[in-house]
């Protein structure tokens, strides 16, 4: 077990014990299997972003919540790899009410990324600086070339894929409204 996965476990003990959810009941919740929960817990799996945005969905908190100890400085934070994205958090902004999340993302050829919905009132903006990337709600995702931003509710199932055989490099803004998210 190395240390990040530990830290993310024990965070996420701490944000499930004090919300009084369990083990089964967040699982379920976030779509993943009860052993995969305990395993992220133990620090014994390696999280995926995918898992990680499911975990942090169900339980109403911003990814930074499992990624981050409460206070650490955004530069602390590690990339997390999913399917096809790589995220690396690059500031965390708090506003009146709301919390945003800065990411660096790469996106690699070939592969569609399935995100899971975050908590009500979550919206997602990406710029685009390299490739093209094709990104939004499932079932409608846009289009951004390099230059272009696109935006959209992100509290519905969603994916990130490139267009063309070259990598896609752009910036992910999270809106997180407070309201819904309790840390």
């Amino acid at each position: 077990m190395d240390e990040r996965e530990a830290g993310v476990g024990s965070r996420l003990r701490r944000l499930r014990e004090a919300r009084g959810i369990s083990l089964s009941a967040l699982a379920r919740s976030a779509g993943i299997g009860k052993a995969t929960l305990s395993g992220l817990e133990l620090g014994s799996r390696n999280p995926t972003l995918e898992t990680l945005y499911a975990v942090a969905g169900a339980l109403g908190v911003p990814l930074t919540a499992l990624v981050l100890e409460p206070g650490a400085p955004p530069g602390d934070a590690v990339d997390v790899r999913g399917a096809a994205v790589t995220a690396t958090l690059l500031e965390v902004f708090e506003e009146q009410g709301v919390t945003f999340e800065l990411l660096r993302v790469r996106v690699r050829p070939g592969v569609v990324q399935q995100s899971p919905p975050h908590a009500p009132g979550v919206t997602e903006h990406v710029t685009v600086y390299e490739g093209v990337l094709r990104a939004g709600p499932a079932d409608a995702p846009l289009l951004a070339a390099p230059g272009e931003h696109i935006s959209w509710r992100a509290d519905v199932p969603h994916v990130y894929c490139t267009v063309g055989p070259d990598e896609v490099v752009a910036t992910l803004l999270i809106r997180s409204p407070r309201g819904t998210l309790e840390e």
